[in-house]
């Protein structure tokens, strides 16, 4: 599982008939994140709704 797999930008495109990351980015960010010069990406933002709802409580 990757870090993708959670994130809230990973959406399912039925274009393409698979997920994509739906995140806007320019492309000098996309290819630093595709050679892997970042540790992780910087616009992962965690899509767990249940988290936010027991920080709440």
């Amino acid at each position: 599982m990757s870090q993708c797999d959670t994130c809230t930008y990973y959406v399912y495109d039925e274009d393409y008939e698979s997920y994509v990351c739906d995140m806007d980015m320019d492309e000098d960010d996309y290819g630093r994140i595709m050679q892997g010069h970042s540790r992780g990406c910087p616009y992962y933002q965690d899509g767990d709704e249940y988290k936010v709802v027991k920080h709440q409580m």
